[in-house]
This record gives C-alpha cells, sequence and structure tokens, in this order.
C-alpha cells in the first residue's frame, strides 16, 4: 500500500530536488526511498523502476525548461528571441544541473510521441527561428547547431572549464552575436536552389 501523503508528484518533484543535488546518474528508487523514510516498494507504486523514475524527471525538467524559455521568449523576434531563448536555458541549466542532466538522456519514441511538452518544446524553437526566415531542412540544421553550442557552453561552464580571464558572460553575448548573424545569413546548398 502506498504511503499516506505520497502522490507520483511528489515522488517525482523530490527525485528531481535529488537530481540536482547528487546528479541525475546517482539518482536511484533506494535513495529516493531513503529520503522520503519508506521501504523501496512504498515507491513502487508511484514508479515502475529507475528507468521510470528517470524518464519522469526528465519529462518534468523539459517541461520546467521550455516553461522558462517560453516566458522569455514571448513578444521578441530575431536577435533579441535568441539572446532571451538562449538566457533562460543557460539560466535552467546552471541552476538546476541534475534536471538539465535529465533533458538530455535518450527518452523512449513512445514517451516523446505521447508528450506534449516535447510538442511544445519544437513548437517554441522551431517558431523562434523561423523568424530568421528559415524552414525545413534548415530548421533541423539550426536547431542541432544551437543545441550543441548552448549545451557545449552550459557543460564547460558548469564544469569550471574556462579558463582564460575573460570574461564568461561577455563570451556568452559574443557567441550569441555570432550565431544571430549566422542565422541571418544561412547559407544556400545547391539543395535549396533545386527546390
Amino acid at each position: 500500500m502506498a504511503r499516506v501523503g505520497l502522490t507520483t508528484e511528489r515522488v517525482v518533484e523530490a527525485a528531481a530536488d535529488l537530481a540536482d543535488e547528487v546528479g541525475f546518474e546517482n539518482v536511484t528508487v533506494s535513495a529516493l526511498a531513503r529520503q522520503f523514510g519508506v521501504k523501496d516498494a512504498s515507491l513502487y507504486s508511484h514508479v515502475k523502476n529507475v528507468q521510470d523514475l528517470r524518464s519522469r524527471i526528465a519529462l518534468l525538467a523539459a517541461g520546467e525548461m521550455i516553461d522558462r524559455i517560453a516566458t522569455a521568449v514571448a513578444g521578441r523576434a530575431g536577435k533579441d528571441a535568441l539572446v532571451a531563448f538562449a538566457g533562460a536555458y543557460r539560466e535552467y541549466a546552471l541552476e538546476r544541473p541534475g534536471r538539465y542532466r535529465a533533458t538530455h538522456t535518450q527518452q523512449d519514441p513512445a514517451v516523446i510521441a505521447g508528450s506534449t511538452t516535447y510538442l511544445r518544446t519544437a513548437e517554441v524553437t522551431y517558431g523562434m527561428l523561423r523568424a530568421y526566415g528559415l524552414s525545413e531542412p534548415d530548421l533541423t540544421d539550426a536547431v542541432r547547431l544551437l543545441r550543441s553550442t548552448f549545451h557545449g557552453y552550459c557543460n564547460l561552464e558548469a564544469i569550471g572549464g574556462f579558463g582564460a580571464p575573460r570574461d564568461v558572460q561577455r563570451s556568452w553575448e559574443r557567441a550569441l552575436d555570432a550565431l544571430h548573424v549566422a542565422l541571418e545569413n544561412w547559407p544556400r546548398t545547391k539543395e535549396d536552389d533545386d527546390e
């Protein structure tokens, strides 16, 4: 029988908090049960197993992150939207490291297909990029460029990987300037001209 007061939402939220404290890879049902002062079995009425728990953390985190990003970009376009999007992304990554790590785990395609969170993430991201006049396949290429740039920068910043005396914030701003120029001047390919 489930312990009174435990809900799936409460269990997942606590697991996400634990991920921020000890690292996403260290979240287990046993560690979470210890936090609640219950036996592992008490949590299995709320989550199937550790993979289900981690998948739920990823969904929670993706939802929190896109909510933050959507709020930041609302009413903006072009460079203003790009800077707001990137800023909200970076803040979330640095403030919620375990949750952020969860957003970069491989998910079951069925979970993604059935998730309004992942659909909203695509809508907000592609919507911001459409203001640059991009369409497929360039939209997908641009998303991959932004994601890899933001992710790489945030990961390096989180581990203190920028050793040069240059201000990290100033480098971030210059990187966004460069991305804006790249998006405004997206290269045309032979494939584009043939369409």
